[in-house]
């Protein structure tokens, strides 16, 4: 398969009025797929220490046969490199509690865990709350996640040294089944939640399935005929921001034995990404890119 990046150049393949139509004001049409279930999910986050040392923070949420766990990575933050190239070291920590100590980066890593009593969406393999995931380097809070963190000793990662920023760079799901994906993304800081349905079905009529993109509960555009326009590109408008869906499903139909497509949101950066200047001082601000991928492998029709 073509990487899914090479959509985003300035040689996309951008489809015509005549295959793709535009948003609709009507609710979403319920279909009689049950949405596949993620086996995997992969957040990067980005934390900035008060020594500017910037980290990448890599944790990849997994399901299997002996239960939920968690794949910690931490290596340098490093513009020119993809994510997944990090020269950097990697855990599987799959008890339900526990610590971990290693050096990566020339900084001492402390990791503190506890999902125990944690709640799941479904049966997916990311908790949504009764958890925390505590990442320090070299004593220095560099990341923070869930909301049940209280029983950690205070002095363990609240200290005098400024708690990192850290942000989300980009969101990896991995599907398989159905050709009906939901999920959830933030596209800024400050924005909401949005829910986020990707059907690829065939409708009534139809010789060849249409790829449905829906955006909390209404259409944001839909491609016809898509075994001919297998790969493409649409711009939607989300929190004020213009955000580029990208799609590559070539293997679906003619690589029936591999069967995995791409799905791919991703932010603009810039001002030239914005529809409206709502805060007085966005000028001095850098809207951070962010991207959610979706890997979906297919059942057989």
């Amino acid at each position: 398969m073509r990487r899914i990046a090479s959509c985003y150049s300035e040689n996309a393949i951008k489809i015509s009025d005549s295959y793709c139509s535009g948003p609709s004001n009507q609710p979403n049409l319920s279909t009689n797929l049950i949405p596949s279930l993620p086996n995997a999910i992969t957040c990067i986050y980005k934390a900035k220490l008060s020594t500017e040392k910037e980290l990448l923070i890599t944790l990849t949420w997994c399901r299997n046969l002996t239960g939920q766990g968690f794949i910690i990575d931490v290596g340098d933050h490093n513009t020119s490199s993809s994510p997944s190239k990090l020269n950097s070291n990697s855990y599987r920590l799959q008890k339900s509690k526990g610590t971990k100590t290693f050096q990566s980066c020339n900084l001492k890593i402390e990791v503190f865990w506890d999902i125990s009593e944690a709640n799941y969406d479904g049966a997916g393999p990311e908790p949504i709350d009764g958890f925390y995931v505590v990442v320090l380097a070299d004593s220095e809070l560099g990341m923070r996640l869930g909301d049940k963190d209280e029983e950690l000793d205070e002095k363990k990662y609240k200290t005098e040294t400024p708690n990192a920023k850290f942000s989300l760079l980009s969101r990896s799901e991995h599907f398989s089944g159905n050709a009906v994906y939901s999920t959830k993304a933030r596209f800024c800081d400050k924005g909401t939640p949005h829910d986020i349905l990707i059907k690829c079905v065939r409708e009534e009529g139809s010789k060849s399935p249409v790829l449905s993109v829906c955006m909390d509960n209404k259409e944001s555009f839909q491609v016809k005929r898509l075994r001919w326009n297998f790969r493409g590109n649409q711009a939607i408008f989300v929190d004020g921001l213009v955000v580029d869906m990208m799609w590559d499903v070539h293997d679906w139909f003619f690589n029936p034995t591999s069967g995995c497509a791409v799905f791919m949101f991703r932010t603009r950066s810039g001002l030239d990404s914005r529809l409206w200047l709502e805060e007085k001082n966005w000028e001095q601000k850098e809207q951070e890119i962010f991207s959610l991928l979706i890997y979906a492998c297919k059942s057989p029709d």
